[in-house]
């Protein structure tokens, strides 16, 4: 069986996050950037079923403006066979990451298209489902469990107070959600493969975005806190007037009752 696995190159969570100088995008000095954390279980679950099937390939496919190889030859050193990146569309455009993808994997050979479920950049959610309507295959997302045979994959998703058992045919596109399975990490000679692995790069044409970034801001600065009373050596009447006024400031002025 043959599988593709669709990866980001996305900052790594501990980076403190700086604009760049047009407010449109985020300055790429000093940012380590790592495998999207949700392509991880994407990437573990197509080697598991490359390596129970016995015989087949995992590709890794990823869009990337920059052609950026670091965060791709990470993959390789992880197992995967190939990798190939779509240099073009734009970082925070999810249709024209998704129609990228689904040209490039129109011409391939796959059994399994695997997703993170989400990008921890953009937190889009998007991807993986617009692929499957471009591509015309089932998706389903969110997944915790699979399972391969005959032809179909039978998934399990989370759904609000429950799971959902899923039987779609291949070939189909799966999004992965944590839980799935365990991630592994590069070893030394996985490493060392990685550097002799095929990574193609191709220069994409992407349609005109329908979204574009306008301006980013960071966050405001949150507000000092602020002591209601001081409790200590109170009467129980003064506790309750105190508890009545952090009420009423909880619902009138910060609006989170």
């Amino acid at each position: 069986m043959d599988f593709v696995v669709c990866v980001k190159r996305t900052p790594d969570t501990t980076t403190r996050i700086k604009l760049g100088a047009d407010g449109k995008d985020v300055d790429p000095q000093g940012i380590e950037w790592v495998i999207n954390p949700y392509d991880e279980f994407a990437i573990e679950e197509a080697l598991k079923l490359r390596d129970k099937a016995g015989s087949g390939t995992v590709t890794a496919v990823s869009v990337d403006p920059e052609a950026n190889s670091t965060v791709m030859r990470k993959v390789l050193a992880m197992g995967v066979d190939q990798g190939v990146i779509l240099q073009g569309g734009g970082n925070y455009d999810g249709f024209s990451t998704a129609y990228l993808l689904a040209e490039a994997l129109r011409g391939m050979k796959f059994d399994l298209a695997l997703f993170g479920k989400q990008a921890i950049d953009d937190d889009g959610t998007q991807v993986p489902s617009m692929v499957a309507a471009l591509l015309g295959i089932p998706r389903v997302n969110v997944v915790t469990k699979l399972e391969l045979g005959d032809g179909k994959a039978v998934a399990r998703r989370q759904i609000e107070g429950g799971e959902e058992v899923v039987e779609l045919k291949l070939p189909c596109v799966i999004s992965c959600q944590r839980g799935l399975n365990e991630p592994r990490y590069p070893s030394l000679k996985g490493i060392m493969a990685a550097k002799k692995k095929p990574l193609d790069v191709k220069k994409v044409s992407a349609p005109a975005a329908p979204l574009a970034v306008e301006k980013m801001e960071p966050p405001p600065a949150r507000p000092s806190g602020r002591i209601v009373a001081d409790l200590r050596g109170k009467s129980k009447e003064e506790i309750r007037a105190a508890c009545r006024e952090l009420f009423r400031l909880l619902k009138e002025e910060a609006k989170v009752l």
